[in-house]
């Protein structure tokens, strides 16, 4: 489900619990509204806001490592290949074709991540680049060294390959792993019983219910940001493309 749905689903039972309070105020008897009542009341909020608080804290730290360590995987896969293809250029004008191999998979995984169509959405998990990677490893084995020089490009060319898809497959792996739906679920539940503890004791006039309306958009807002963080690849979130657009300006060169 898209992160803005979740966080429209997410307003509307706070917002909901809220608007569910405050009409529910009239039917209870005065007895439920005494003193006695609101303090039990707070206690159990108290301790469901902190429960929530703890939740929340846990997903924003669950999505904010998610993204980073997509954006590190990036970075660094875009420097390996940069350096691969720098590797291969020292070992001489028979490497022309792989280099080149090179070039067309980075420019397919870009356009299949980072399309220019806003239409379409993001692919990090592209089947098609796998044998493209394994001809590139196939044409680096089947180099022929010449020298004690050459031979140590071939082998740290291959070591760079390997690294290379390695930092693919865990980039792949992160990629789908989103946020579990029970912590969303019980984060929603949540916020419905405590809004609608706010609208129980509070008086019905338009501050107020305008006052719930900002924080139910608060927490909503909170939601939908943290499931885009957890999204690396699509959204309004999403790790930059710079990094490999630099690289594969200065492939086969």
């Amino acid at each position: 489900m898209p992160p803005i749905a979740i966080a429209l689903i997410v307003f509307a039972c706070a917002f909901g619990g809220a608007l569910a309070g405050i009409f529910l105020r009239s039917a209870l008897p005065e007895d439920h509204l005494s003193d006695e009542s609101k303090e039990i009341v707070h206690l159990g909020m108290g301790l469901i806001a902190t429960m929530t608080a703890l939740v929340l804290g846990l997903m924003t730290s669950s999505a904010k490592s998610s993204f980073d360590m997509q954006d590190m995987a990036l970075k660094q896969s875009a420097a390996d290949i940069l350096t691969l293809d720098r590797l291969l250029s020292q070992y001489g004008s028979e490497t022309k074709q792989v280099r080149a191999l090179i070039r067309r998979s980075v420019a397919h995984k870009l356009d299949a991540v980072w399309p220019e169509e806003r239409s379409q959405s993001a692919r990090p998990d592209t089947p098609d680049t796998t044998p493209m990677i394994d001809g590139i490893e196939n044409q680096i084995l089947r180099l022929s060294p010449r020298d004690d020089a050459q031979y140590w490009l071939q082998s740290r060319a291959l070591k760079l390959g390997e690294e290379v898809m390695q930092t693919r497959w865990l980039v792949l792996a992160g990629s789908d792993e989103p946020i579990q739906l029970p912590f969303v679920i019980a984060v929603a539940f949540w916020l419905t019983v405590i809004f609608a503890s706010f609208g129980l004791f509070a008086p019905r006039n338009g501050t107020v219910i305008a006052v719930l309306f900002v924080c139910a958009v608060s927490v909503a807002s909170s939601t939908f940001l943290i499931l885009e963080m957890d999204n690396a690849y699509d959204g309004l979130m999403k790790v930059s493309s710079e990094p490999l657009r630099y690289t594969l300006s200065h492939l086969a060169k």
